[in-house]
């Protein structure tokens, strides 16, 4: 008889529940959470298994393909899906959760989610990296602007070392304020030293992978939007079709609809959101920015000129934007597919 594993998955134990086809349960109980020691517990005590399952979160790549290399049926769970299932049981429990996951296995009420390689991880994380390290900048950059200005010091628009430069100068005259932003300011050039260290890799990845060339001639597009788009999607088959990526990367509008009622909201801004950024950001690049003509471009503009419920382009843009970032999800799938 068919069985299903469920899988609690935590940082030190995984909960396991093992129920048969008609639902009795056959094992409970809880493992290391070690791939070996999960392996050898499931060959063990599910030889019939017809599937494995464990949500989504932070440990889940790293147990899916160890799972997925001993040659188990593992499927990745929706957590969202999972949690609305599982917030009907009247008991929350490692234990609990485990039956409630094997009961969604053996009825199929469960949605499974794709699993991306090791190397889309490794590259998000890069980008993760680099996106925070940008933030500290941000940060720092404000904190010393913010300090000189009570004193009636105002630095001035700018981001680079000259800006930095112009602090120490004009705070040369108070000592306790001089040393405060000198030892900002070290901290300030490390962060920017890290940051064009993070930006030589990537170039790096660029010149070694194909498919990033692809994607930066697309006007608009630099290296950390393609890395990010390569990223997120990583197996472009996944997607039976390109329009299929602008509701992946959460591009489109909510709907409400009941009845008489039926109203679209604002985007749905799933999946991941630095990805969904760097896309708006190069569709607001090619309509501000991009000079030569391209036929997506004079898509863009004339969108411009159409949406919108407001006058000005400021009211509208936001919404061309959307569409725009949508568009180039579509055609860097084709790219990367390509």
């Amino acid at each position: 008889m068919e069985q299903y594993v469920a899988l609690d998955v935590s940082l030190k134990e995984i909960s396991v529940c093992v129920i048969d086809g008609k639902g009795a349960v056959t094992f409970e109980g809880k493992v290391t959470a070690e791939p070996d020691a999960l392996v050898s517990l499931i060959r063990k005590r599910a030889p019939q298994a017809a599937r494995v399952g464990l949500e989504t979160g932070a440990t889940s790549p790293w147990l899916y393909h160890a799972l997925k290399k001993a040659d188990l049926p593992v499927v990745l769970m929706d957590a969202r899906h999972a949690k609305a299932a599982l917030s009907m049981r009247p008991t929350k429990s490692d234990r609990s959760d485990a039956r409630g996951l094997a009961e969604m296995l053996r009825m199929g009420w469960y949605r499974a989610v794709t699993a991306k390689s090791f190397t889309a991880h490794e590259r998000m994380a890069l980008l993760g990296a680099r996106r925070h390290l940008v933030e500290i900048r941000v940060e720092l950059d404000g904190q010393i602007r913010g300090l000189l200005k009570t004193f009636g010091l105002i630095l001035g628009k700018g981001n680079t070392d000259a800006l930095i430069r112009r602090a120490e100068t004009l705070a040369e005259g108070n000592p306790v304020i001089s040393s405060l932003v000198a030892k900002l300011a070290e901290v300030q050039r490390q962060v920017v030293a890290q940051i064009a260290a993070l930006d030589r890799e990537i170039r790096r990845l660029m010149r070694s992978e194909p498919v990033l060339k692809r994607l930066m001639t697309v006007p608009g597009v630099g290296p950390v939007t393609a890395l990010a788009f390569l990223s997120t999607i990583d197996d472009p088959k996944r997607f039976k079709h390109a329009r299929d990526v602008g509701p992946y990367l959460g591009l489109t509008p909510t709907r409400h609809q009941s009845g008489e009622v039926d109203r679209h909201g604002r985007i749905s801004k799933c999946d991941d959101a630095f990805t969904r950024t760097c896309l708006y950001e190069a569709a607001n690049v090619l309509l501000t920015k991009v000079q030569r003509f391209s036929p997506l471009k004079a898509w863009g503009t004339r969108l411009v000129q159409r949406i919108g419920g407001q006058e000005g382009a400021r009211c509208r843009r936001p919404q061309a934007c959307r569409h725009l970032a949508f568009h180039l999800g579509r055609r860097h799938r084709v790219l990367v597919d390509a």
